[in-house]
């Protein structure tokens, strides 16, 4: 049986009620994963590459399972791709064939797809759903999210941070550049597609007429970042970007991630003044990123403790998926999902 029963027998059939569904079988609150790429370098990768932690299709796939499985083991309950940097034209600039850039977009599902199954055979062989190493090993829906991050990520010259394009971006140009890749992710068997750290207001109405456009048969989420706590990191509206959302039917779910912890209460609640749709969050750690030097300056982040110290108000004023983003660990996921799941603690 699928992660959401029904729902992922036939997603194309209950796309609107799968998160909903989803959320009511998790208790009303559902648990995202944290960083990847921090994760893959703590494994052993090198990603001084421009395809960043989507290098790792290619070159070590094994390590980007690992990761999934840290997370499942520290409670998530959606597992996001490694396809966040992942384009067509980004592998064929690195010499990949048109076929061979594909393969590796699909495999990215494939590989999160693994994760939750040997997961799942984890729980059915271990005796307990709680072993005495702190690992979570529940039988529970369990959801792979495709994620498909900005133009500004495939530039991988810290764009996606401004959300600045140059005057001559159009909405045709970022749909065109995107099509392919969503349509290779949507038909290779995540549950749902992740838009994510969507920088300005032109890129979410791309996505939003891609998933109309091509009849994209999975729900999808939108996801923004913000650098002020008031507009996203382009400096276009939140309640603007938030409006797109709501009105496109196929997104099932708008947030904001990549976003300092202490930005994120604020925009929860501009976010719930457009849209009913269930809110997620998934923060970053805090830390400032370099965009010239390419990493993040040290000491600027929060500690798991201040990070977690947060959550149960994110959720009371509206927040329905926790999680975590750049440098937050397994050991942050396991933190929100002690948070959420025994708040008494």
């Amino acid at each position: 049986m699928g992660p959401v029963d029904d729902a992922a027998e036939n997603p194309g059939s209950s796309s609107s009620s799968l998160i909903s569904d989803f959320l009511s079988k998790s208790g009303g609150v559902a648990v995202i994963d944290g960083g990847l790429a921090t994760e893959l370098e703590r494994h052993g990768a090198d990603l001084n590459d421009p395809l960043w932690s989507a290098k790792c299709l290619h070159s070590s796939p094994h390590l980007i399972r690992s990761v999934h499985l840290d997370y499942l083991e520290a409670g998530a309950d959606v597992i996001i791709t490694a396809s966040y940097q992942a384009t067509i034209q980004g592998f064929k600039a690195r010499g990949f064939s048109q076929e061979e850039s594909e393969v590796l977009l699909k495999r990215s599902v494939e590989i999160a797809c693994e994760a939750r199954s040997i997961y799942y055979d984890r729980c059915h062989k271990n005796s307990t759903e709680y072993p005495a190493d702190g690992k979570v090993l529940k039988h529970r829906p369990i959801l792979v999210a495709a994620s498909v991050g900005s133009y500004g990520a495939y530039l991988a010259d810290g764009s996606e941070y401004s959300g600045d394009y140059g005057d001559a971006m159009s909405l045709e140009f970022l749909k065109n550049f995107h099509r392919k890749r969503v349509q290779l992710l949507a038909d290779s068997g995540p549950d749902l597609i992740a838009f994510e750290t969507v920088p300005n207001k032109l890129e979410a109405q791309a996505f939003a007429e891609l998933l109309e456009e091509e009849d994209i048969n999975i729900p999808a989420w939108l996801s923004f970042n913000s650098k002020d706590g008031i507009n996203v990191v382009s400096g276009d509206s939140l309640s603007e970007c938030a409006a797109i959302a709501e009105s496109c039917k196929k997104v099932v779910a708008v947030g904001i991630n990549c976003t300092p912890p202490r930005f994120i209460q604020d925009l929860i609640l501009s976010i719930k003044k457009v849209t009913a749709k269930p809110i997620l969050i998934y923060p970053n750690s805090g830390e400032s990123y370099d965009a010239d030097r390419k990493e993040w300056v040290q000491n600027t982040g929060v500690s798991d403790e201040d990070f977690v110290s947060y959550v149960n108000k994110w959720c009371e004023v509206g927040a329905s998926l926790v999680g975590g983003c750049c440098r937050t660990t397994p050991s942050t996921i396991n933190a929100i999902y002690r948070t959420l799941r025994y708040p008494t603690h």
